[in-house]
């Protein structure tokens, strides 16, 4: 709540940082949707010098849209084919994730450690979420 983001300000802002807050998670069922997330995109407007943006999965569908141009929106739950897995976890494309919903960054786990070679996944990764941002712009 906004005590917790004003203790952190009181921290963070002298020293030059910001915060990242969590609007959504991509994990099915998740409780940090529709009013928890309307309020957190209300507390991002309050806090304007301190909040830097949100972690969030569907930014282009909230109430509103996905508010200032300002608030980076970092999506997690990214692989290069939608899906899911046995833990309830919800995989979203990078371009679903950036021309769709529109997101600013991909967040890519297990996408990536769990590659054979994650070096090379790491690249694949990053070419298609910038082949997603380019056709964004389009």
């Amino acid at each position: 709540g906004p005590g917790i983001i004003d203790g952190l300000k009181q921290v963070g802002l002298p020293k030059g940082r910001g915060c990242l807050l969590l609007a959504e998670m991509s994990s099915k069922g998740t409780l940090a949707n529709g009013a928890y997330t309307e309020a957190v995109a209300e507390a991002a407007k309050q806090h304007e010098d301190f909040v830097m943006g949100f972690i969030s999965i569907n930014p282009a569908a909230w109430k509103g849209g996905p508010g200032s141009p300002g608030l980076i929106h970092m999506t997690p739950g990214v692989q290069l084919a939608e899906g899911g897995d046995a833990l309830g976890q919800q995989y979203n494309t990078p371009a679903n994730v950036i021309g769709t919903r529109s997101s600013d960054v991909i967040i890519v786990g297990r996408g990536i450690i769990k590659a054979a070679d994650p070096a090379t996944a790491a690249a694949e990764y990053q070419a298609a979420g910038w082949a997603a941002y380019e056709a964004s712009l389009a």
